[in-house]
């Protein structure tokens, strides 16, 4: 017999399968997605047989993110330091980008709020409000109780560089997890990795997965369309070229906007950077 359930924790080979809210089994894999080229992954819904503690069946899935390996997700809050890592523009677009193409909400929440200086806290006040105007939700770590109740009812997801406080976040939303931390490495100027296994957590008002940290990510796979839609401010804007690429085309609205001061130049820079890649 059949039973449905969802993929908690992957863990050497062995797929954790939550069954209805409250059961748990240790599974292994039917050999045949390997062959067709599944691969399951935290979040996928699936169909296991009990008694073998087997799972049989991947059931379609809403959207799917490659790395981190999750899928189902609703929202993906990109952790984002203001410092120790230093801020990256590019590095946060380039999530945005890709957590849009793959039809998730992207939220960003900001970290390490007190290593900032005055004139930086400032120029992240500014950032807010672009990404807000552009219908990017934007939170911090020093706002939890706003942030859980935007999120509630909800299976998310965090990414973002490493170091950035993930682990130490989702540690803020439920002290009980005691989910392992580190310092930023001041040999390596970057963070160092403390999540290793992709894991679900039931939080009671919601389930959040703690995913290993990155600091790059490749963006090379999607098509020019798929980067140039992920791109809120574009779409709002009608070119006079259906086909009109925001990089040099005479009377390109997106272009024009950019020099008027409309588009914050940081994104239309990670724009082309992204057309670049896909070069």
């Amino acid at each position: 017999m059949l039973t449905k359930g969802i993929i908690t924790k992957i863990n050497s080979g062995t797929y954790t399968v939550l069954v209805d809210d409250n059961i748990y089994y240790d599974c292994s894999a039917r050999g045949k997605f390997r062959n067709n080229k599944i691969t399951p992954v935290v979040g996928d819904k699936v169909e296991i047989n009990t008694e073998d503690k087997v799972i049989e069946n991947v059931l379609e899935r809403k959207n799917y993110l490659l790395r981190p390996p999750v899928a189902n997700i609703d929202i993906a809050l990109i952790i984002t330091s203001i410092k120790s890592p230093n801020l990256s523009l590019t590095l946060l677009d380039k999530l945005i980008s890709i957590i849009t193409i793959n039809k998730i909400e992207p939220v960003i929440v900001w970290t390490k709020l007190d290593l900032a200086s005055k004139k930086e806290l400032k120029e992240i006040n500014k950032l807010t409000k672009y990404y807000e105007s552009i219908g990017i939700r934007v939170f911090n770590n020093k706002k939890i109780n706003k942030l859980k109740k935007y999120i509630k009812k909800k299976l998310v997801t965090v990414c973002g560089q490493t170091g950035a406080g993930k682990s130490t976040l989702i540690n803020r939303f439920d002290k009980k997890l005691n989910l392992e931390t580190k310092e930023i490495s001041t040999s390596l100027g970057r963070g160092v990795h403390t999540t290793r296994i992709v894991e679900i957590y039931n939080l009671n008002d919601f389930n959040i997965i703690d995913t290993p940290g990155f600091s790059a990510i490749d963006i090379s796979s999607y098509s020019l369309d798929e980067i140039k839609n992920s791109f809120n401010e574009f779409k709002r804007l009608k070119c006079q070229w259906n086909n009109c690429s925001h990089v040099k085309e005479k009377g390109c609205q997106v272009i024009q906007k950019k020099n008027e001061g409309y588009i914050l130049e940081s994104r239309y820079n990670s724009y082309l950077s992204f057309i670049e890649e896909l070069k």
